[in-house]
């Protein structure tokens, strides 16, 4: 019996508690739910999602948008084109030739002015009274000529009558020629006197625009200062110095020689506005070593003042004109391994690469000698997307030309489920 009792015990030891088979079940209870929620949310997001499953798929090609440009004729210039600097054709600093205290400034700074007209004023009085001086010496010098040669008359009477000796004669005839010489000495003295009370009036030398004063009144003055009391620059007509390799002298000198009348157009810095038409006036008469360039000088009329002493721009020299030229916008020109090429657009809203060989270009334009026709439709933006035979769509607001997107169903554009409708 006792050992009964110990085998129970053993066997009771071994057992699991009454709750472990409970929390087992449950468990097992928790996956299957967890299973079944998975399973139901699964076929919801089919259920939802059904939609874009209907129907057979196929692949297709999204249009890429694109903007178009007409090849069309016209005529091309053909330019050389070179930076520049516009030139004055007479610049003049204006300086006092005297000394003495600057009285009076007769101009506005910027204004423009005529050769003779009036810009500043020193004071005259000094000069005045030395051009006063030396008139009086000349006065009393004449004065002195025409007595001595009253004496010499009378002497030259006596000496036939033999009443005086030759020698007397002689001496009177020197003392006229001297006095004659002082008389004339006396003149210049007058003269220069004149002229510097003259040049107390500074007038302008030549037409143009006075720049900023460089010198206030009160301000004593010297013929020797460097500065001045203002510059003036002619403004009308002006040229522009340029620059041109040497290789380029073959296409315009005979024209030069012969009289022609060369264009030549200035531009800004950027290239993107026009500043003044002029023409080609002269080229320098040797070829500088260091670069290989000669330089040229063109004049432009200047009427509204455009161009301005030393500025940087843009030159394009008119060499020849293509007449009835073939044009294509100079953004449809792409430019690859065989060489320049367009993509063309056709008629089932698709492009084609075509080869071309380009001519001169000139601003937005370029001159295509082989490969297109006027009436052609070139692609000028979105060719970084291309390829040959891609399709495209051309925005109604863009213009004329083939748009494969006008049907309702656009070609490429993916299709919404319910969850992107509202």
């Amino acid at each position: 019996m006792h050992k009964l009792l110990e085998r129970r015990e053993e066997i009771g030891a071994q057992c699991p508690p009454a709750i472990a088979p409970s929390a087992s079940r449950r468990v097992r209870r928790l996956s299957l739910l967890l299973a079944l929620a998975a399973l139901v949310g699964a076929a919801t997001w089919w259920w939802l999602s059904g939609p874009v499953r209907e129907g057979p798929r196929r692949p297709t090609e999204a249009a890429t948008v694109v903007r178009l440009g007409a090849v069309t004729k016209g005529d091309m210039p053909v330019t050389l084109d070179a930076l520049g600097t516009v030139t004055a054709l007479s610049t003049v600093t204006v300086k006092t030739q005297i000394s003495g205290k600057l009285t009076e400034v007769g101009f506005t700074e910027g204004q423009s002015v005529k050769k003779g007209d009036f810009l500043a004023q020193i004071d005259p009085r000094p000069y005045q009274a030395a051009l006063d001086q030396a008139q009086g010496q000349l006065a009393r010098d004449e004065a002195l000529l025409a007595a001595a040669k009253i004496d010499l008359a009378r002497y030259e009477k006596l000496m036939t009558q033999d009443s005086i000796a030759r020698q007397q004669v002689d001496t009177q005839r020197a003392l006229v020629l001297q006095d004659e010489a002082i008389v004339r000495s006396d003149k210049a003295n007058v003269e220069n006197a004149a002229l510097n009370l003259n040049y107390c009036r500074i007038v302008s030398l030549s037409d143009g625009r006075v720049g900023l004063r460089l010198v206030d009144p009160g301000n004593y003055l010297q013929a020797g200062d460097p500065n001045g009391v203002v510059i003036v620059t002619q403004m009308q007509p002006i040229s522009v110095i340029f620059t041109l390799p040497q290789d380029t002298i073959p296409q315009f000198i005979k024209k030069l020689r012969a009289g022609q009348t060369l264009s030549v157009l200035a531009f800004n810095r950027s290239s993107t506005a026009q500043l003044a038409a002029g023409s080609l006036t002269t080229l320098d008469n040797q070829i500088d070593v260091t670069t290989g360039t000669v330089r040229l000088r063109a004049t432009f009329p200047n009427d509204d003042e455009s161009l301005f002493p030393n500025q940087f721009v843009n030159i394009k020299l008119v060499v020849d004109t293509l007449r009835d030229a073939t044009l294509v916008p100079s953004a449809a020109i792409q430019i690859g391994a065989p060489g320049p090429y367009v993509y063309i657009a056709n008629a089932d809203s698709t492009v084609s690469v075509r080869p071309i060989k380009v001519g001169p270009s000139g601003g937005e334009r370029v001159a295509v000698l082989e490969g297109l026709a006027p009436g052609d439709n070139v692609v000028v933006d979105g060719v970084d997307r291309l390829r040959d035979g891609a399709k495209i769509r051309v925005p109604e607001t863009a213009g004329s030309g083939p748009n494969p997107a006008a049907k309702s169903g656009k070609e490429g554009e993916p299709r919404k489920g319910k969850r992107e409708q509202k």
